[in-house]
């Protein structure tokens, strides 16, 4: 009789809380992922999730300290007293700030870095890597410098380093928080197929509807760090809020049915197209250094009172660095940007961050005082609001974000997508003219997205709005116009119903239809508006 082998993971009874709170992060928590499996782990933002994973590859306790209860087993075998090394020689990790994964210098030096730590030699690791890179579609990229890839590439590239490795476990935090819809897809095809090579692999995601297309054997749902949920997907869809976690839009809007379409009164602005534009890009060309390739070509843009601008592209296409110049944190290699009427060139950080708010992807970048309160109250302070204004401006933005009890916690100690929320809500204590913010919803729960984003459009205050985003869902409801970039280029500008029309351009932009925009092109005669599905359940018979 052959003797069964043990699962690659199981965690049996586990409780964990840090030593800087004063109740769990998780509880109780039992599961099981066999070789093969793909295990979907879904919740709001704050439930408990990267805690978890945290306690199974390893850096709890190792690098985030507290009281531990409770067992986890790899391959049978206790994880207690285990060394980081060790672990990681059979759990690999995708980190939900790639930013704070990546060290090497280039891109081919990251990938080999776990390969090269584990003293394997040169023409071990090449094979290993080239073959990560090619998984992910980025072997192009091989002889990048990291700090010049753009968000979503680190996104790649970083987990090319987890692929190189060949762990049999796969843990993957966020792993489509900053890509495009068609690299999302592939990386997700990608995960599909290491499982079906006998990986075992745990993704939490935000973008449920995405995960669900890879069919996931297990489907685990996370509140107030418990598992209230453990089944297929089939039930996933019936037993959880859907206004917590983003579900396909006809799944939303027939449970919504039942229940009072939640009010969102934003009127679109009329935006007078011979006003004097807020930011202006004329002719504006771009390169990071004279031996590197140009990043813009030749971008035209002027943005005016009452825009709500989304702006869309594939990873690489220059969307960040496109509005980085709009704050004057780079400046045109030539062409010029005008903010309102003044070059770029001629004007510092600090006078352009009176007119723009910034929110940077990652949110790393941004942070750095002791206390969520004190990083809210540092950008008033240094442009001179009365201590009475700046306490006001603080309390709208953390309500705005819904984090008021997190005002006395550092940042940092915060989850990810927590953090992101601080990053928005430290901008909008600074009450700008114009808010630009850089993939708002990453990391971000269905409902807090939602909240955030409606409160900020029916706030006085913002004479334009700037989002980019790889949510197609996010513009769709919100912008009044978008704009794609694509190689540097803009190749669509309009509104967005003007926009989402041509299937096929959306897939040579690598941008994919999702389940909101067919169901709102569907009912479009009776609504003549783009809605979120709750509110097209009044348009279902």
């Amino acid at each position: 009789m052959t003797e069964h082998q043990p699962l690659p993971l199981v965690v049996k009874d586990l409780t964990f809380q840090y030593h800087t709170r004063s109740s769990p992060a998780i509880k109780n928590i039992n599961l099981s992922l066999e070789p093969g499996q793909v295990m979907l782990l879904a919740g709001s933002s704050g439930c408990g999730k990267t805690t978890l994973m945290r306690c199974i590859n390893g850096l709890i306790p190792h690098s985030y300290h507290g009281d531990m209860t409770g067992e986890i087993l790899i391959h049978g075998q206790s994880t207690e007293g285990v060394g980081l090394s060790d672990i990681s020689k059979h759990v690999g990790t995708l980190l939900q700030d790639p930013e704070r994964q990546i060290l090497g210098t280039y891109v081919l030096n990251e990938v080999c870095f776990g390969l090269e730590s584990q003293g394997m030699l040169r023409e071990e690791m090449l094979p290993k890597a080239y073959k990560a890179l090619e998984r992910l579609h980025i072997l192009h990229l091989k002889d990048k410098e990291t700090f010049s890839t753009s968000g979503g590439e680190k996104q790649k590239v970083a987990l090319a380093g987890v692929l190189a490795m060949e762990p049999n476990i796969l843990l993957l935090d966020e792993p489509l928080a900053s890509l495009d819809p068609a690299s999302a897809r592939e990386a997700l095809l990608a995960f599909r197929e290491l499982a079906n090579e006998g990986l075992s692999v745990m993704i939490v995601e935000h973008r449920v509807e995405d995960v669900l297309a890879i069919n996931p054997e297990k489907v685990l749902y996370m509140d107030d760090g418990e598992i209230i949920y453990n089944g297929d997907i089939a039930g996933l869809l019936n037993a959880v809020d859907y206004s917590r976690i983003k579900l396909p839009a006809p799944v939303i809007a027939r449970r919504a049915s039942s229940f009072p379409v939640p009010a969102f009164n934003w009127t679109v602005p009329e935006i007078d197209p011979l006003s004097e534009p807020l930011v202006s890009f004329k002719d504006v060309h771009f390169k990071y250094k004279d031996d590197l390739p140009e990043v813009l070509h030749g971008i035209n843009l002027d943005i005016r009172a009452g825009e709500v601008i989304a702006i869309l592209g594939h990873n690489g296409s220059g969307k960040t660095t496109t509005v980085k110049h709009a704050l004057g944190l780079l400046k045109p290699t030539s062409g010029k940007v005008l903010l309102e009427g003044v070059d770029s060139r001629k004007s510092t950080v600090a006078t352009a961050a009176k007119t723009i708010g910034y929110v940077f992807q990652s949110p790393s970048q941004m942070l750095f005082a002791a206390s969520v309160r004190e990083e809210l109250a540092y950008g008033p302070n240094n442009l001179g609001f009365s201590p009475q204004q700046v306490e006001e401006n603080v309390d709208w933005a953390i309500e705005t974000v819904h984090l008021e009890e997190e005002l006395p916690t550092p940042p940092l100690a915060l989850s990810f997508g927590q953090q992101k929320r601080v990053s928005i809500a430290s901008v909008l204590s600074m009450r700008s003219r114009v808010l630009m913010m850089d993939e708002p919803t990453a990391g971000q729960d269905y409902w807090n997205y939602q909240a955030f984003m409606d409160t900020i459009l029916q706030t006085p205050g913002f004479d334009a709005i700037v989002f980019i985003t790889h949510d197609l869902d996010l513009a769709l409801i919100y912008a009044n116009r978008v704009v794609v970039l694509y190689g540097g280029t803009i190749v669509a500008d309009g509104h967005p119903h003007q926009i989402f029309q041509d299937e096929e351009m959306f897939k040579q932009w690598r941008l994919l239809p999702t389940s909101l925009l067919k169901l709102n092109q569907q009912l479009w005669p009776k609504t003549g508006q783009y809605m979120r599905a709750e509110a097209l359940s009044q348009f279902i018979s």
